[in-house]
């Protein structure tokens, strides 16, 4: 279950910054857009981008929020990439988050899938 802080911050309009795992072992950070889905958090890549390769091989995500009402608070959620979603299913998630982040659909012109992440631990504030 999200937390209620995390669930605010990843339905805002925060950028998220996920880190994953390079093939040699070091780490891999980017900025992107976050949403949630149910109990889990989603977002959107190229399929063959750096971080869908990295996941397909490696699922295991942090992922690092700092929402609009508290920049000092952070929000930090480690799990695992449980699911990719293609095809119109995943423009339908793509659209709804592009337009909370740009106020339009997201343009066609490259190939996006959807990453599930599937939380294993949340943290909220400094611990």
């Amino acid at each position: 279950m999200l937390k209620p802080e995390v669930r605010r911050a990843v339905e805002g309009t925060a950028l998220g910054h996920l880190a994953t795992v390079l093939p040699d072992g070091s780490p891999h950070s980017v900025p992107l857009w976050v949403d949630a889905r149910g109990e889990r958090i989603v977002f959107l890549t190229g399929p063959d981008s750096r971080k869908a390769r990295n996941l397909r091989r490696d699922p295991r995500v942090a992922l690092s929020l700092t929402s609009a009402e508290n920049p000092f608070e952070p929000i930090i959620v480690r799990g695992r990439v449980a699911e990719w979603i293609e095809g119109d299913e995943a423009w339908a998630i793509i659209d709804e988050i592009a337009e909370k982040y740009l106020g339009r659909p997201y343009s066609r012109d490259l190939e996006r899938v959807v990453g599930v992440i599937e939380p294993e631990r949340q943290i909220v504030g400094v611990n």
